[in-house]
């Protein structure tokens, strides 16, 4: 079952969703960031890491399986996208590495069966030449509590949402 669907009319509004769910981040949580070449995947992770209090840019590293941006909590951002093989995702240990931190992951669909099955998916579709939509796909309570989080900030408004 899908959760919220927040709409996105540009590439900042989309960095500002971001940095809105990296408040709402616990040690422990995984995102899972699906959508095609160019959708936002990485202007997302650029606003968790914003909300995360990361200092240093978060780049889009497709020659780089995992990397790492020190703030309020650890993100680890791994891009599966050159993947070869799904159990090259399993050799990193990817949950266990990131369990102190955030797990961030773009591409999952390379290796859906070696991610953790607890999570939060956003999928990111193109709505037009710059706007997206972000829906919020829980599976279990924890991720559940986060997209009904990110939906009530939404629903009450720009004051409520970056508070």
């Amino acid at each position: 079952m899908d959760g919220p669907v927040l709409p996105s009319r540009s590439p900042a509004e989309t960095r500002r969703i971001g940095a809105r769910l990296g408040r709402l981040l616990e040690p422990g949580d995984v995102l899972l960031l699906q959508g095609e070449l160019g959708s936002g995947k990485t202007m997302l992770t650029q606003g968790i890491g914003q909300g995360l209090a990361v200092e240093e840019p978060v780049k889009s590293s497709s020659y780089v399986l995992l990397n790492e941006y020190h703030g309020r909590l650890t993100l680890y951002h791994a891009d599966l996208y050159r993947l070869e093989e799904p159990a090259q995702v399993a050799e990193l240990a990817l949950e266990e590495v990131a369990e102190p931190g955030v797990l961030a992951v773009e591409w999952p669909e390379r290796a859906w069966e070696e991610l953790p099955p607890e999570h939060l998916l956003v999928r990111i579709e193109e709505a037009g030449l710059r706007e997206r939509r972000l829906t919020f796909v829980p599976r279990g309570e924890r991720y559940e509590q986060l997209a009904q989080r990110m939906a009530a900030r939404r629903r009450g408004g720009r004051k409520a949402a970056d508070g």
